[in-house]
């Protein structure tokens, strides 16, 4: 599974819906927007991430591959 995924700082206002949905692949940053936990960058084969971006309220996160 290739996937990558990527965080629109400029879009993200912090609701922590994907950390909720994917916490193994998601967090928050000192000032309460969302990133991606190091080494996570392709999901780590998290079966969440797809739901995760699909929480985003704002439409912040976008997962690409297969």
């Amino acid at each position: 599974m290739s996937i990558e995924i990527s965080i629109d700082k400029n879009v993200c206002i912090g609701a922590g819906q994907c950390a909720l949905a994917a916490p193994n692949v998601f967090t928050q940053d000192d000032d309460g927007f969302s990133e991606l936990l190091p080494g996570r960058e392709d999901g780590g084969g998290d079966p969440m991430v797809r739901e995760a971006a699909r929480a985003c309220p704002v439409g912040a996160i976008t997962v690409t591959g297969t």
